[in-house]
């Protein structure tokens, strides 16, 4: 038999591994080398950075993370020490979408045709947002380098999107060094240089946006509004930016209902491909390609207001954590 560790605030998989082995659920913080050390597989979260601190000389041999991203995981560590990882791409994308319409709703305002959208970073939550605003009248200025390699034309530099772009929001994942480096993307010569920015977004991952920077650039008046919901040393934020931004959130801008079964539906099913099996019960993946159906920014404002949250974090920023994890998962725009 199998020994399983789940981090415990991934919904819908509890009673679903116990078949297979001793399933072991645990808070991101009790996850560490003695917990790991005679486990087989891992179920986590961006919360539980899988490095060689966490696996050297454990049994470990899969980890399946419910999350887009894997910037937490030590992949070249990984694939050294032949352990199998696997995340959830774009389970979470319609969400993320739903939550940057719903924040240019409520500040920007409803009449957005017309309005230039940068989208930085046009992977599988980029694409989403990229059709939203064409959808909705708006010119949408792509800017994705990796990308425009590949493909060529209908891409544009960050220089542009600085320059032209009223909404910029950013969907990249956090990459510390190479040639797509993304870490402080957003830095402080970036926000210096931008041209008629009316709301600056970042949902992505807190690195990505110099938050000292931004601080600067909301103080020196250089967009209308700004809204965070990724930042820098979570869970441990920046008190002085959570006051300047207008819209301020506990990283759960992809915190849907169904953006979470389908993640949690995308690792079981990673599992039962890497061992052989088969999982009864786990949840119906939902393809996600929400927003074919989207009508008009009204559907999408009425769907979540971010104020809600902001006035929530901003009560006790100290609870960024218990915000985050207890979180009451909204319904996706349909």
């Amino acid at each position: 038999m199998m020994k399983i560790i789940v981090e415990k605030n991934i919904p819908y998989i509890k009673g679903l591994l116990e078949p297979f082995g001793d399933v072991l659920y645990l808070p991101a913080s009790a996850i560490n080398n003695e917990a790991v050390c005679d486990a087989d597989a891992l179920f986590v979260r961006t919360r539980t950075s899988c490095n060689e601190s966490l696996l050297k000389g454990s049994k470990v041999k899969f980890i399946a993370t419910a999350t887009i991203g894997t910037d937490h995981i030590d992949l070249d560590y990984c694939r050294r020490s032949g352990i199998a990882v696997f995340n959830a791409p774009g389970c979470n994308a319609p969400a993320v979408a739903q939550y940057v319409f719903s924040v240019i709703a409520h500040t920007v305002g409803m009449d957005i045709k017309g309005k230039t959208l940068g989208v930085v970073g046009v992977g599988n939550v980029g694409k989403i947002i990229a059709r939203w605003g064409d959808l909705l009248g708006m010119k949408v200025l792509r800017c994705d380098p990796p990308r425009q390699r590949a493909e060529g034309c209908d891409f544009f530099d960050l220089k542009t999107i600085a320059k032209e772009a009223d909404i910029i929001t950013f969907h990249t994942p956090l990459n510390m060094v190479g040639d797509d480096k993304t870490y402080h993307l957003a830095d402080k010569a970036f926000l210096e240089s931008l041209g008629k920015c009316e709301l600056l977004i970042n949902s992505s991952r807190g690195e990505v946006v110099d938050n000292l920077a931004l601080t600067e650039a909301i103080k020196e008046g250089k967009m209308k509004y700004s809204a965070v919901d990724c930042w820098e040393n979570e869970p441990d934020i920046s008190r002085e930016l959570l006051g300047l931004v207008d819209i301020a959130t506990p990283h759960i801008a992809g915190y849907s209902a169904e953006g979470k079964s389908r993640a949690t539906a995308m690792a079981l099913e990673a599992f039962e491909k890497h061992f052989g099996v088969s999982v009864d019960g786990k949840p119906v993946v939902l393809a996600p390609a929400a927003g074919a159906d989207v009508t008009g920014m009204q559907q999408i404002a009425d769907s979540y207001n971010p104020f809600v949250d902001t006035e929530n974090l901003r009560k006790a920023p100290e609870n960024f954590e218990a915000l985050r994890n207890n979180y009451d998962l909204r319904k996706e725009v349909m």
